[in-house]
């Protein structure tokens, strides 16, 4: 951990790059797997609050192609874990777009279609890109999770959902993570509070649903953790953080490693506004969360085992609200956006480039505007999988 903290500690501005519009600003970030052969070749796809998606040279920051044929709100972005050319999006239309960034056009290489009625808010998809599963806002009392065949077909066909969960969340999903490892295993979040954890090669939901973990309050954020990724942590949208230890699910021992109900309570350190997300450094097995003020300030937080630790600030790059990074293992730099219409690209030890920070933007997330948040009484949980936490 102290050799993150030092890396952390030595991260400066190296590249930054600015969106056209001063009004746009930068809603999550989606980074290509490392290419051995051509590390300067690495993508990253940023999504914006313009509803388009803007795809960038990481070495240089330069921007590639940019895909605005979406006419809903864009919901989320990856790539495919193992073909570097090919990126997903899903939007509110009903849809997951996947774009081949080598075509020099704007139409989407293949379309996988929701239901009529369907605004998706999260989507991911399965470490061996097999299974896409999107999950959608609560319509009419309806909450789904739609699954398709993820196979990139060369054809450009449309893809229609092989199935759909409907039972196990009663309001918004607002996150969907694969396993890191396990192509089967599913987790998702959700504003009823729950965290629910899937393996997905079960004939049914019921049997499928295999626990559920409550948060006692809106899900934000869900992400894998662990040396095995045997641990799953949530971020709640009042800035609360939960880490449950699944492997001691049958055992008499807690499965809640930590649970705080508001961060910026808990860490008087330094000034926390928000959460931004959480980070498990496989390398150290390490549990940190990203936590950020509205002046641009970014504060890196260890845990472990209900206790949080302060550890450093990245201060003088962005002016406002930042709402998404990224993490690159293989070279310890981290990509920001936020809503001062900047990506920066943070290297060890690089030249400051502080003095040219755009001004901050006064503008409502939004994520913000999107997801309501609701109190802790508005879910009911399975009794039969749900365990004490």
């Amino acid at each position: 951990m102290e050799r993150l903290e030092e890396q952390f500690s030595d991260l400066r501005v190296a590249k930054r790059s600015a969106m056209k519009d001063n009004m746009t600003y930068i809603l999550d970030i989606g980074m290509s797997s490392a290419v051995v052969e051509a590390p300067k070749n690495q993508a990253v796809a940023i999504l914006c609050s313009d509803k388009s998606i803007r795809l960038y040279n990481k070495e240089t920051m330069t921007c590639l192609q940019e895909y605005n044929a979406h006419p809903g709100v864009l919901s989320g972005i990856c790539f495919s874990h193992s073909n570097n050319n090919l990126l997903f999006s899903a939007c509110s239309d009903a849809t997951v777009k996947l774009w081949d960034v080598r075509a020099s056009g704007s139409e989407p290489a293949q379309i996988f279609n929701g239901y009529p009625a369907n605004v998706f808010i999260s989507f991911d998809i399965s470490c061996n890109d097999l299974v896409l599963c999107a999950g959608t806002e609560k319509i009419d009392d309806e909450s789904f999770l739609v699954f398709w065949d993820a196979r990139y077909s060369s054809k450009g066909d449309s893809r229609e959902p092989l199935g759909i969960y409907s039972e196990s969340h009663n309001d918004d999903i607002t996150q969907v993570r694969f396993h890191p490892n396990n192509p089967g295993l599913m987790a998702t979040g959700s504003t009823d509070g729950l965290v629910n954890v899937f393996d997905i090669a079960e004939d049914n939901e019921d049997d499928a649903l295999s626990s559920t973990c409550n948060s006692g309050s809106s899900v934000s954020v869900v992400g894998w953790a662990g040396k095995d990724y045997n641990q799953i942590y949530c971020l709640t949208h009042d800035e609360g953080f939960c880490w449950w230890d699944l492997a001691q699910m049958d055992t008499d021992e807690s499965i809640t490693l930590c649970k705080v109900e508001d961060m910026r309570e808990k860490v008087t350190s330094c000034s926390i506004d928000y959460l931004i997300g959480g980070l498990y450094h496989d390398k150290t097995d390490s549990m940190f969360l990203v936590a950020g003020s509205h002046t641009g300030d970014i504060h890196l937080l260890s845990c472990d085992s209900d206790n949080l630790t302060y550890l450093k600030s990245l201060q003088g790059g962005h002016t406002a609200t930042v709402r998404s990074f990224n993490w690159c293992v293989d070279d310890n730099s981290l990509l920001t956006g936020g809503e001062d219409a900047q990506l920066l690209l943070w290297k060890l030890k690089a030249k400051d480039l502080s003095p040219g920070k755009r001004d901050s933007m006064k503008m409502t997330s939004a994520v913000q505007q999107r997801v309501r948040v609701h109190s802790s009484k508005s879910y009911s949980t399975k009794q039969k999988k749900n365990k004490d936490v």
